[in-house]
Protein backbone atom coordinates (compact mmCIF):
# COMPACT_ATOMS: atom_id res chain seq x y z
CA UNK A 1 0.00 0.00 0.00
CA UNK A 2 1.90 3.47 -1.10
CA UNK A 3 0.61 6.41 -0.12
CA UNK A 4 0.71 10.40 -1.45
CA UNK A 5 3.48 10.59 1.16
CA UNK A 6 5.27 8.03 0.04
CA UNK A 7 5.39 9.49 -3.05
CA UNK A 8 6.77 12.98 -1.72
CA UNK A 9 9.49 10.93 -0.14
CA UNK A 10 10.71 9.69 -3.65
CA UNK A 11 12.05 12.98 -4.05
CA UNK A 12 11.63 12.97 -7.58
CA UNK A 13 13.80 15.24 -9.88
CA UNK A 14 11.38 18.34 -10.80
CA UNK A 15 8.68 16.88 -8.71
CA UNK A 16 7.70 19.33 -5.56
CA UNK A 17 4.92 19.08 -3.67
CA UNK A 18 2.75 23.17 -3.21
CA UNK A 19 -0.08 21.54 -1.77
CA UNK A 20 -2.87 19.49 0.01
CA UNK A 21 -0.44 18.23 2.30
CA UNK A 22 -3.49 17.23 4.88
CA UNK A 23 -4.00 14.89 1.89
CA UNK A 24 -1.05 12.94 1.99
CA UNK A 25 -2.25 9.74 3.35
CA UNK A 26 -4.05 9.25 0.38
CA UNK A 27 -3.80 5.64 -1.35
CA UNK A 28 -2.21 5.79 -4.72
CA UNK A 29 -3.87 2.69 -6.94
CA UNK A 30 -1.65 3.66 -10.12
CA UNK A 31 -0.75 6.72 -12.28
CA UNK A 32 -3.32 8.10 -14.89
CA UNK A 33 -2.90 11.06 -17.34
CA UNK A 34 -6.21 12.99 -17.48
CA UNK A 35 -7.41 13.85 -21.16
CA UNK A 36 -10.84 13.75 -21.92
CA UNK A 37 -14.23 13.76 -19.95
CA UNK A 38 -16.08 12.21 -18.84
CA UNK A 39 -13.16 11.52 -16.12
CA UNK A 40 -15.26 8.63 -14.55
CA UNK A 41 -15.26 6.79 -17.68
CA UNK A 42 -11.28 6.05 -16.75
CA UNK A 43 -10.24 7.59 -13.91
CA UNK A 44 -10.80 5.22 -10.52
CA UNK A 45 -10.27 6.29 -6.95
CA UNK A 46 -6.75 5.94 -5.81
CA UNK A 47 -5.18 6.77 -8.90
CA UNK A 48 -2.63 9.80 -9.42
CA UNK A 49 -3.80 12.15 -11.96
CA UNK A 50 -1.49 13.84 -14.04
CA UNK A 51 -2.73 16.70 -16.64
CA UNK A 52 -0.53 18.96 -18.68
CA UNK A 53 -1.39 22.00 -18.65
CA UNK A 54 -0.93 23.01 -22.54
CA UNK A 55 -3.63 26.24 -23.29
CA UNK A 56 -4.84 24.03 -25.75
CA UNK A 57 -7.11 20.98 -24.46
CA UNK A 58 -6.25 22.00 -20.72
CA UNK A 59 -5.94 25.52 -19.34
CA UNK A 60 -5.82 26.63 -15.76
CA UNK A 61 -9.49 27.60 -15.78
CA UNK A 62 -9.96 23.89 -16.73
CA UNK A 63 -7.79 22.47 -14.02
CA UNK A 64 -9.59 24.90 -11.41
CA UNK A 65 -13.06 23.41 -12.59
CA UNK A 66 -11.60 19.78 -12.96
CA UNK A 67 -10.63 19.55 -9.08
CA UNK A 68 -14.01 19.20 -7.47
CA UNK A 69 -14.87 16.34 -10.29
CA UNK A 70 -11.63 14.49 -9.93
CA UNK A 71 -11.48 14.66 -6.28
CA UNK A 72 -15.32 13.30 -5.91
CA UNK A 73 -14.16 10.48 -7.93
CA UNK A 74 -11.90 9.47 -5.07
CA UNK A 75 -8.16 10.47 -6.45
CA UNK A 76 -5.01 10.37 -4.85
CA UNK A 77 -3.25 13.28 -5.73
CA UNK A 78 -2.71 16.00 -8.43
CA UNK A 79 0.70 16.30 -10.77
CA UNK A 80 0.61 19.90 -12.89
CA UNK A 81 3.22 20.38 -15.76
CA UNK A 82 3.32 23.25 -18.13
CA UNK A 83 4.60 23.11 -21.16
CA UNK A 84 7.63 24.84 -21.39
CA UNK A 85 6.74 26.35 -17.30
CA UNK A 86 4.88 29.32 -19.09
CA UNK A 87 3.52 30.31 -15.95
CA UNK A 88 3.03 29.83 -12.59
CA UNK A 89 0.65 27.85 -11.20
CA UNK A 90 -1.83 30.39 -10.14
CA UNK A 91 -2.52 30.83 -6.39
CA UNK A 92 -6.44 29.82 -6.40
CA UNK A 93 -5.73 26.41 -7.64
CA UNK A 94 -2.59 26.04 -4.80
CA UNK A 95 -5.63 27.20 -2.60
CA UNK A 96 -8.25 24.96 -3.89
CA UNK A 97 -5.99 22.05 -3.45
CA UNK A 98 -5.49 22.74 0.49
CA UNK A 99 -9.07 23.06 0.81
CA UNK A 100 -10.06 19.70 -0.87
CA UNK A 101 -6.78 18.13 1.08
CA UNK A 102 -5.75 17.22 -2.20
CA UNK A 103 -2.24 16.90 -2.54
CA UNK A 104 -0.79 19.03 -5.69
CA UNK A 105 2.67 18.65 -7.11
CA UNK A 106 4.55 20.94 -9.81
CA UNK A 107 6.02 18.88 -12.15
CA UNK A 108 8.77 21.13 -13.97
CA UNK A 109 8.63 20.41 -17.68
CA UNK A 110 12.47 20.36 -18.07
CA UNK A 111 13.07 18.52 -15.13
CA UNK A 112 11.27 15.74 -15.28
CA UNK A 113 8.82 13.64 -17.83
CA UNK A 114 5.44 11.79 -16.69
CA UNK A 115 6.77 8.54 -18.10
CA UNK A 116 9.66 8.81 -15.39
CA UNK A 117 7.22 9.57 -12.79
CA UNK A 118 4.92 6.85 -13.88
CA UNK A 119 7.44 4.59 -13.61
CA UNK A 120 9.01 5.58 -10.39
CA UNK A 121 5.44 5.12 -8.99
CA UNK A 122 4.57 2.33 -10.32
CA UNK A 123 7.80 0.43 -9.20
CA UNK A 124 7.00 1.48 -5.80
CA UNK A 125 3.76 0.46 -5.66
CA UNK A 126 5.01 -3.07 -7.30
CA UNK A 127 7.82 -3.74 -4.10
CA UNK A 128 4.78 -2.58 -1.61
CA UNK A 129 2.76 -5.62 -3.23
CA UNK A 130 6.02 -7.99 -2.87
CA UNK A 131 6.38 -6.86 0.72
CA UNK A 132 2.55 -7.82 1.35
CA UNK A 133 2.63 -10.80 -0.50
CA UNK A 134 5.91 -12.25 1.66
CA UNK A 135 3.99 -11.01 5.00
CA UNK A 136 0.53 -12.57 3.13
CA UNK A 137 2.74 -16.32 2.41
CA UNK A 138 4.72 -16.28 6.61
CA UNK A 139 0.89 -15.97 7.50
CA UNK A 140 -0.72 -18.40 4.69
CA UNK A 141 2.07 -21.34 5.79
CA UNK A 142 1.48 -20.44 9.73
CA UNK A 143 -2.35 -21.47 8.93
CA UNK A 144 -2.34 -24.37 6.71
CA UNK A 145 1.49 -25.42 6.46
CA UNK A 146 1.79 -28.89 7.11
CA UNK A 147 4.54 -28.63 9.44
CA UNK A 148 4.47 -25.56 11.46
CA UNK A 149 8.07 -25.80 13.71
CA UNK A 150 9.99 -24.66 16.41
CA UNK A 151 12.12 -23.28 14.09
CA UNK A 152 9.93 -21.69 11.82
CA UNK A 153 7.90 -20.26 14.35
CA UNK A 154 10.73 -18.41 15.75
CA UNK A 155 11.94 -17.08 12.79
CA UNK A 156 7.95 -15.36 12.49
CA UNK A 157 8.49 -13.75 15.82
CA UNK A 158 12.13 -12.55 15.25
CA UNK A 159 10.31 -10.73 11.73
CA UNK A 160 7.10 -9.42 12.99
CA UNK A 161 7.61 -9.20 16.58
CA UNK A 162 5.30 -11.75 17.78
CA UNK A 163 4.89 -13.30 21.00
CA UNK A 164 3.88 -16.86 20.61
CA UNK A 165 3.71 -17.41 24.57
CA UNK A 166 0.50 -15.21 24.76
CA UNK A 167 -2.60 -16.97 22.95
CA UNK A 168 -3.48 -15.37 19.29
CA UNK A 169 -6.44 -15.72 17.53
CA UNK A 170 -7.78 -15.29 13.69
CA UNK A 171 -10.17 -12.96 12.30
CA UNK A 172 -11.61 -13.58 8.96
CA UNK A 173 -12.98 -10.01 7.28
CA UNK A 174 -16.30 -10.64 4.83
CA UNK A 175 -17.03 -8.41 2.57
CA UNK A 176 -20.46 -7.82 1.29
CA UNK A 177 -21.02 -5.94 -1.96
CA UNK A 178 -23.72 -4.17 -3.70
CA UNK A 179 -22.86 -4.86 -7.63
CA UNK A 180 -23.89 -1.93 -9.87
CA UNK A 181 -24.22 -1.45 -14.04
CA UNK A 182 -20.49 -0.86 -14.30
CA UNK A 183 -18.91 -4.28 -13.04
CA UNK A 184 -15.18 -2.95 -13.94
CA UNK A 185 -15.93 0.04 -11.87
CA UNK A 186 -17.43 -2.19 -8.94
CA UNK A 187 -13.52 -4.06 -8.97
CA UNK A 188 -12.12 -0.79 -8.65
CA UNK A 189 -13.81 0.41 -6.11
CA UNK A 190 -13.41 -3.58 -4.33
CA UNK A 191 -9.66 -3.27 -5.24
CA UNK A 192 -9.42 0.39 -3.27
CA UNK A 193 -11.66 -1.07 -0.62
CA UNK A 194 -8.65 -4.00 -0.06
CA UNK A 195 -6.11 -1.16 0.00
CA UNK A 196 -7.60 1.26 2.84
CA UNK A 197 -8.31 -2.07 4.45
CA UNK A 198 -4.83 -2.97 4.87
CA UNK A 199 -3.23 0.82 5.38
CA UNK A 200 -6.03 0.52 8.46
CA UNK A 201 -4.77 -2.55 9.76
CA UNK A 202 -1.21 -1.81 9.11
CA UNK A 203 -1.81 1.43 11.86
CA UNK A 204 -3.33 -0.89 14.12
CA UNK A 205 -1.82 -0.72 17.87
CA UNK A 206 -1.84 -4.33 17.67
CA UNK A 207 0.28 -4.79 14.43
CA UNK A 208 -1.91 -8.01 13.31
CA UNK A 209 -0.17 -10.33 10.21
CA UNK A 210 -2.74 -9.32 6.92
CA UNK A 211 -3.43 -11.17 4.13
CA UNK A 212 -5.96 -11.46 1.29
CA UNK A 213 -7.00 -14.82 0.68
CA UNK A 214 -9.79 -16.51 -1.30
CA UNK A 215 -11.62 -12.92 -1.82
CA UNK A 216 -11.63 -12.66 2.08
CA UNK A 217 -9.15 -10.86 4.56
CA UNK A 218 -7.35 -13.02 6.87
CA UNK A 219 -6.06 -11.47 10.42
CA UNK A 220 -3.84 -12.99 13.43
CA UNK A 221 -3.49 -10.75 16.38
CA UNK A 222 -2.59 -11.40 19.96
CA UNK A 223 -6.12 -12.12 21.83
CA UNK A 224 -5.86 -9.67 25.22
CA UNK A 225 -8.20 -9.80 27.94
CA UNK A 226 -9.26 -6.57 27.67
CA UNK A 227 -10.31 -7.48 23.95
CA UNK A 228 -8.24 -4.36 22.67
CA UNK A 229 -8.11 -5.24 19.17
CA UNK A 230 -11.33 -6.51 18.70
CA UNK A 231 -12.75 -2.88 19.65
CA UNK A 232 -9.96 -1.25 17.62
CA UNK A 233 -11.37 -3.48 14.87
CA UNK A 234 -14.95 -2.60 15.33
CA UNK A 235 -14.27 0.96 15.32
CA UNK A 236 -12.21 0.48 12.09
CA UNK A 237 -14.49 -1.47 10.49
CA UNK A 238 -17.68 1.08 11.46
CA UNK A 239 -15.73 4.29 10.22
CA UNK A 240 -14.47 2.23 6.97
CA UNK A 241 -18.04 1.45 6.00
CA UNK A 242 -19.62 4.31 6.67
CA UNK A 243 -16.76 6.60 4.70
CA UNK A 244 -18.84 8.48 1.92
CA UNK A 245 -16.82 6.49 -0.24
CA UNK A 246 -18.03 2.83 0.77
CA UNK A 247 -21.34 3.60 2.12
CA UNK A 248 -24.20 1.58 0.97
CA UNK A 249 -22.08 -0.27 -1.26
CA UNK A 250 -19.60 -2.13 0.69
CA UNK A 251 -19.97 -3.32 4.47
CA UNK A 252 -18.10 -5.80 5.76
CA UNK A 253 -17.70 -8.34 9.21
CA UNK A 254 -15.14 -9.90 11.25
CA UNK A 255 -15.36 -13.41 12.07
CA UNK A 256 -13.09 -14.58 14.98
CA UNK A 257 -11.86 -18.18 16.00
CA UNK A 258 -11.38 -19.21 19.22
CA UNK A 259 -7.90 -18.43 20.58
CA UNK A 260 -4.80 -20.12 21.49
CA UNK A 261 -1.14 -20.63 22.40
CA UNK A 262 0.09 -23.38 20.39
CA UNK A 263 1.30 -22.13 16.92
CA UNK A 264 -0.08 -25.76 15.53
CA UNK A 265 -3.70 -24.68 16.16
CA UNK A 266 -3.85 -21.30 14.72
CA UNK A 267 -5.40 -23.20 11.44
CA UNK A 268 -7.90 -24.95 13.88
CA UNK A 269 -8.42 -20.78 14.80
CA UNK A 270 -9.47 -20.20 11.07
CA UNK A 271 -11.50 -23.25 10.22
CA UNK A 272 -13.68 -21.75 13.27
CA UNK A 273 -13.99 -18.66 11.99
CA UNK A 274 -14.53 -19.80 8.20
CA UNK A 275 -17.45 -21.78 9.71
CA UNK A 276 -19.29 -19.13 10.87
CA UNK A 277 -19.09 -16.96 8.12
CA UNK A 278 -22.88 -18.79 6.52
CA UNK A 279 -24.69 -18.65 9.53
CA UNK A 280 -23.44 -14.84 10.46
CA UNK A 281 -26.55 -13.30 8.56
CA UNK A 282 -28.41 -14.98 10.76
CA UNK A 283 -27.18 -14.48 14.47
CA UNK A 284 -29.52 -12.14 16.35
CA UNK A 285 -26.89 -8.86 15.69
CA UNK A 286 -29.48 -5.76 16.88
CA UNK A 287 -26.54 -3.44 17.44
CA UNK A 288 -25.28 -4.58 13.84
CA UNK A 289 -21.72 -5.56 15.25
CA UNK A 290 -18.75 -5.43 13.42
CA UNK A 291 -17.00 -8.46 14.76
CA UNK A 292 -18.75 -11.68 15.71
CA UNK A 293 -17.02 -14.79 17.04
CA UNK A 294 -18.32 -18.30 18.06
CA UNK A 295 -19.45 -16.73 21.36
CA UNK A 296 -21.94 -14.46 19.51
CA UNK A 297 -24.18 -17.92 18.85
CA UNK A 298 -24.65 -18.30 22.64
CA UNK A 299 -26.46 -21.49 23.24
CA UNK A 300 -27.33 -22.32 19.55
CA UNK A 301 -23.33 -23.55 19.04
CA UNK A 302 -24.07 -26.52 21.52
CA UNK A 303 -27.37 -27.55 19.49
CA UNK A 304 -25.10 -28.40 16.48
CA UNK A 305 -22.28 -30.47 17.75
CA UNK A 306 -24.35 -34.19 18.05
CA UNK A 307 -25.18 -36.00 15.21
CA UNK A 308 -28.65 -36.23 16.14
CA UNK A 309 -30.59 -33.25 15.99
CA UNK A 310 -34.15 -34.69 15.17
CA UNK A 311 -35.80 -34.21 18.57
CA UNK A 312 -34.67 -30.04 18.62
CA UNK A 313 -35.81 -30.19 14.70
CA UNK A 314 -39.21 -31.96 15.54
CA UNK A 315 -39.39 -29.26 18.95
CA UNK A 316 -39.14 -26.29 16.43
CA UNK A 317 -41.33 -27.78 13.18
CA UNK A 318 -44.17 -28.32 15.79
CA UNK A 319 -44.16 -24.82 17.26
CA UNK A 320 -43.50 -22.94 14.14
CA UNK A 321 -46.04 -24.66 11.45
CA UNK A 322 -49.04 -22.38 12.09
CA UNK A 323 -46.77 -19.72 10.80
CA UNK A 324 -45.11 -21.67 8.20
CA UNK A 325 -48.28 -22.89 6.85
CA UNK A 326 -49.96 -19.53 6.99
CA UNK A 327 -46.76 -18.10 5.17
CA UNK A 328 -46.67 -20.30 2.25
CA UNK A 329 -50.52 -20.40 1.68
CA UNK A 330 -50.90 -16.57 1.53
CA UNK A 331 -47.28 -15.55 0.24
CA UNK A 332 -46.80 -13.49 4.18
CA UNK A 333 -43.68 -13.14 6.35
CA UNK A 334 -44.63 -13.70 9.75
CA UNK A 335 -41.72 -15.27 10.66
CA UNK A 336 -39.76 -12.48 9.33
CA UNK A 337 -41.65 -10.00 11.04
CA UNK A 338 -41.14 -11.49 14.34
CA UNK A 339 -37.23 -11.79 14.09
CA UNK A 340 -37.17 -7.96 12.59
CA UNK A 341 -39.29 -6.96 15.73
CA UNK A 342 -37.10 -8.47 18.23
CA UNK A 343 -33.89 -6.25 16.15
CA UNK A 344 -35.48 -3.38 16.19
CA UNK A 345 -35.79 -3.78 19.78
CA UNK A 346 -40.02 -4.23 19.99
CA UNK A 347 -40.23 -0.73 18.08
CA UNK A 348 -43.21 -0.56 16.25
CA UNK A 349 -42.04 2.72 14.25
CA UNK A 350 -38.43 1.12 13.29
CA UNK A 351 -39.90 -2.31 12.47
CA UNK A 352 -42.31 -1.18 10.34
CA UNK A 353 -39.74 0.73 8.23
CA UNK A 354 -37.00 -2.01 7.81
CA UNK A 355 -40.28 -4.44 6.60
CA UNK A 356 -40.94 -1.32 4.08
CA UNK A 357 -44.81 -1.50 5.42
CA UNK A 358 -47.27 0.54 7.07
CA UNK A 359 -47.65 0.83 10.90
CA UNK A 360 -50.93 -0.36 10.88
CA UNK A 361 -49.87 -3.32 8.63
CA UNK A 362 -47.70 -4.51 10.91
CA UNK A 363 -49.83 -4.68 13.84
CA UNK A 364 -52.46 -6.55 11.45
CA UNK A 365 -49.76 -9.17 11.03
CA UNK A 366 -48.78 -8.98 15.10
CA UNK A 367 -52.19 -9.40 16.05
CA UNK A 368 -52.32 -12.67 13.33
CA UNK A 369 -49.41 -14.12 14.69
CA UNK A 370 -51.43 -13.71 17.83
CA UNK A 371 -54.33 -15.59 17.37
CA UNK A 372 -52.36 -18.62 14.82
CA UNK A 373 -49.74 -19.30 17.63
CA UNK A 374 -53.02 -17.98 20.43
CA UNK A 375 -50.13 -16.27 22.26
CA UNK A 376 -49.61 -13.09 23.43
CA UNK A 377 -46.68 -10.74 21.72
CA UNK A 378 -46.25 -9.69 25.45
CA UNK A 379 -45.60 -12.93 26.63
CA UNK A 380 -41.87 -12.48 25.97
CA UNK A 381 -41.22 -16.00 27.76
CA UNK A 382 -43.10 -17.42 24.69
CA UNK A 383 -42.09 -14.98 21.96
CA UNK A 384 -38.00 -15.76 23.28
CA UNK A 385 -38.86 -19.70 22.51
CA UNK A 386 -40.72 -18.94 18.74
CA UNK A 387 -37.82 -16.92 18.19
CA UNK A 388 -35.17 -19.85 19.23
CA UNK A 389 -37.29 -22.31 17.00
CA UNK A 390 -36.99 -19.50 14.09
CA UNK A 391 -33.29 -19.13 14.23
CA UNK A 392 -32.48 -22.86 15.20
CA UNK A 393 -34.11 -24.00 12.05
CA UNK A 394 -32.28 -21.78 10.11
CA UNK A 395 -29.12 -22.72 11.53
CA UNK A 396 -29.23 -25.76 11.13
CA UNK A 397 -29.85 -25.76 7.50
CA UNK A 398 -27.28 -23.61 6.20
Amino acid sequence: MVTCKDVNNLNLDGMELIAGEKGLSRIVSWVYLVQTRPYDEHMNQGNFALIVVDNVRFDFKEVYKSMDELNDLGISGLGISVVDDKEKIPKKVIKKADELSLPLFYIRWKGASFVDISQSIGNLILETNILNKRTGDYLYNLLFGYDVNDRYVRKISSQFGLDFDKPYRVGIITVDRQYGINLEQDEHIYEYYSDCLNREVMKMKGRPMFMKFLNKFVLLFEAKENKEVEHELEKMLRKLDSSEMFKGVIQSTCILGAPYKDPSKFGQSYQEAKSLIPKKDHLPNPSGKKVLSASSMGIYKYMFRGNDQREILEYCNNKLSKLEEYDHANGTFLQETLLTYYMNGFNSAKTADALFIHRNSLNYRLKKIEELLELEIGDYMEYLDILNCILVKRLMFI
